[in-house]
Formats: structure tokens, C-alpha cells, sequence
């Protein structure tokens, strides 16, 4: 409850310090993270997954537009601490804030809901809040490495893709799981822990398997994914998508297992399709369900409250809570009451 407090006192100075503070604390340590496992394309470093871009938006999903700073200067934190800083650090800080803040605008003009209950607002989080405004990060560092001299023209575009399906991604796993553990008022009931322990144990035996075996099982998962989407919806499937997703890139860029003898280039193609496709089956089937669950809800809340209508209709009553009509007074006068 504090922290639903503290985020509604933004208009506060010292509150809203407080909150870009942690938003750029959060920032820096998931560019940490996300440093810790990165490929080579064509001489440039790029990560596969980059966990920032995800806790950006979900901060300002959150939190709103007024802590676009702590975005600016985790951002900026990280270009600084990496080697070979040059005059390309400024714009490469303000892609990374503006691409962010890009998503939570577009997400915001089409009426976004942060709970992903609905079909459309998984659609609007990978077309518009992925694909659309990672483009402005993407396109600005690679641009700026190329006018910098760091990076060969003619490598534009490998690079240019690998860093913007890495931007991407880290929307797509990140965001959601963030979103889901704000909203997350309590714990599971205790009849669903066994179940839930089940799909953990199987996951911990088969993702591991299907990322390092030789024979490239990786098409392995998807039915884990449908299991968990299906009985646990966003929570089971974002997890079990990031579990699967984290495996993948440790084996990739430990060239083992569906990775070996692979190229660089071949590596970071494999790695960011599998992770792809993988991400967006697990955020749109867990969106389709939770819809189709709250409709059906709906429709059952709906029918039981004609059934009581009509139960006290028949019964000549006047169902509680509705004002009395001139037909009823008309009822009562002809009964002699």
C-alpha cells in the first residue's frame, strides 16, 4: 500500500526524486544483467536480450511520463562504464530514452491496459511498444557507432538488427512479468502450488534439454508453453518464457549444445528467432486466454443476474434494488392490495 501511496504523491518533489532515483537504479543493475551474456556481430557487442528497455516501459507504464530521467541517467550510467566511450554516448543515451518513452506514448494512444487481459493490448505491446519504438534506439546507436567510426558501413545492417531484436525482446519478456508482479495483490490459492510445482519441475528437466542438445530441440518448449499458459495464463507463461529465454542465451553464447559450430552471425540469427517467436507465442496465447476467461465470467455474472430477475419476476415480487413501475402499481391496485 505504501508504494501505491508514494506513486500517487508524483506530483511531490522529493517523491518524484525518490521514484527517478530507483527508476534509474532498476536500469543500471538490468543493463548489468543483460551485459553479462553478449554476442560479437561483425566486430560490434550486442546483447540478445537487453532487460533495460523492458523495465523502462514498465516503469512508465507504471509510474507515468515524469520519471523519463531516471531513464536518461540509468542509460547514462551504462554507456559511461563501458570501454571506449566516445562523443556517440549522448545520442546513444538519448535513443535508448526516447524509444521508451515513444512506447508508453503510442501504448497510451491506443488505450493500453497494463493487467494484458485483452487480446489487443498484447498486439499493442509487441507491434507498437517492441517492434515500432525500438526502432528509435536501434537506428540511433548503430547510426552513431557508423559516424563514429566504430563500425564498417557495410555492417549497418546485421548490427542494426541484432540491437534492435535485442530492444525489443527485453519489452516483450520484461515488461509483461513487471506488470504482473504490480498488479499481483496476493499469492496464488494453495490448490493451484502443486500444480505449479509440477510445471517448474518439468521445466527445469526439459528447457536445459531442449537448449543443449545437440539435435536442436528447441520446438521442445512451446507445449510447456501452452500448459503454462493455459493453467496459469500471463503469470505461467511470461515465467516459464523467461526461463527458456535466459537457457537459450547462456547456451548460445556458450556455443553448446543447438549453437555449435555456428557462426556469429548464424549464432545471433538462431538465438533472437527462437527468442522471438518463442516470447510472442507465450504473451499472445496467455492474452487470448485471460480474455476468453474474463468473457466467459462475464457472461456468467450476466446470466445469473437475469436468473434472479426472473426468479422474482415469477414470483411477483419486485426485484431488490429496482425502483417500482407503473406496472406494478397497477399489479397491486387490480389484486385489491
Amino acid at each position: 500500500m505504501a508504494a501505491v501511496v508514494g506513486i500517487r504523491d508524483l506530483s511531490r518533489p522529493a517523491v518524484l526524486a525518490l521514484w527517478t532515483s530507483a527508476v534509474a537504479v532498476c536500469y543500471y543493475a538490468a543493463g548489468r544483467v543483460g551485459l553479462l551474456r553478449r554476442l560479437v556481430v561483425e566486430g560490434a557487442v550486442v546483447t540478445p536480450i537487453w532487460p533495460p528497455t523492458g523495465v523502462a516501459v514498465a516503469c512508465l507504464l507504471i509510474l507515468g511520463i515524469r520519471v523519463w530521467p531516471g531513464i536518461a541517467l540509468g542509460a547514462l550510467f551504462i554507456v559511461v562504464s563501458l570501454p571506449a566511450v566516445g562523443l556517440d554516448a549522448a545520442g546513444i543515451v538519448l535513443g535508448n530514452t526516447a524509444a521508451p518513452v515513444c512506447a508508453y506514448l503510442l501504448l497510451r494512444r491506443v488505450g493500453f491496459r497494463t493487467d494484458l487481459g485483452r487480446l489487443r493490448d498484447g498486439l499493442a505491446l509487441v507491434f507498437l511498444g517492441a517492434l515500432t519504438a525500438m526502432l528509435i534506439s536501434a537506428t540511433a546507436g548503430v547510426c552513431l557507432l557508423v559516424l563514429a567510426g566504430k563500425l564498417a558501413a557495410q555492417d549497418f545492417g546485421l548490427v542494426w538488427l541484432a540491437w534492435w531484436v535485442g530492444d525489443a525482446m527485453g519489452v516483450l519478456i520484461v515488461t509483461p512479468i513487471l506488470l504482473m508482479l504490480y498488479r499481483q495483490r496476493r499469492p496464488p490459492r494453495m490448490g493451484r502450488w502443486p500444480e505449479a510445482s509440477i510445471v517448474a519441475l518439468v521445466a527445469c528437466a526439459l528447457v536445459p534439454l531442449a537448449t543443449r542438445s545437440h539435435e536442436s530441440l528447441l520446438f521442445l518448449v512451446y507445449p510447456l508453453l501452452v500448459w503454462a499458459a493455459l493453467r496459469f495464463r500471463l503469470a505461467g507463461s511470461m515465467l516459464c518464457a523467461l526461463f527458456i529465454s535466459v537457457l537459450a542465451t547462456v547456451t548460445a553464447t556458450q556455443r553448446t549444445g543447438a549453437f555449435e559450430r555456428l557462426s556469429g552471425v548464424e549464432v545471433m540469427m538462431k538465438l533472437q528467432a527462437f527468442n522471438g517467436t518463442m516470447a510472442l507465442t507465450a504473451l499472445l496465447l496467455s492474452a487470448v486466454i485471460t480474455e476468453q476467461h474474463n468473457t466467459r465470467r462475464s457472461v456468467e455474472r450476466a446470466c445469473q443476474e437475469l436468473a434472479e430477475v426472473l426468479e422474482h419476476l415469477t414470483a411477483g415480487d419486485v426485484p431488490h434494488g429496482r425502483a417500482p413501475t407503473d406496472t406494478d402499481e397497477g399489479r397491486r391496485w387490480a389484486g385489491g392490495t
